[in-house]
């Protein structure tokens, strides 16, 4: 997967998927920036990328175009769904701490006390 003739690859496969070579940044990061139309250059510096390095990236990106897209695409779907079970979780979670306090508890009186001297509340 070397765009730079001899040089090492900069775009390999790992087990977060397709990376650039030496660091754990991911091509879906990249494509994140790319679909926000941030500047190759700009993700370059906020990345802390090579001019190499975003440049092979761009050009793999460009070449294996439909490839990266649904293995992007797969990537997002994923995403949202650990999202959707940690937001629902968490929910759950919550209404459990909030209904397992009492207005007469102690602890959480104190709490709530503590929280408006700091203007928490």
């Amino acid at each position: 997967m070397t765009l730079a003739g001899n040089h090492q690859a900069t775009v390999v496969r790992t087990e977060r998927g397709l990376s650039v070579f030496g660091t754990r940044i991911t091509l879906y990061q990249i494509m994140d920036y790319l679909k926000a139309e941030w500047h190759p250059k700009l993700i370059r510096q906020w990345l802390e990328l090579t001019e190499q390095q975003i440049t092979d990236v761009i050009k793999y990106i460009n070449i294996h175009k439909d490839e990266v897209e649904s293995e992007y695409q797969s990537v997002l779907q994923q995403a949202e769904e650990i999202r959707k079970y940690w937001e629902e979780y968490n929910r759950e979670r919550f209404e459990i701490i909030a209904s397992s306090h009492s207005d007469k508890d102690p602890v959480w009186l104190k709490i709530q006390y503590r929280k408006a001297e700091l203007a928490m509340i």
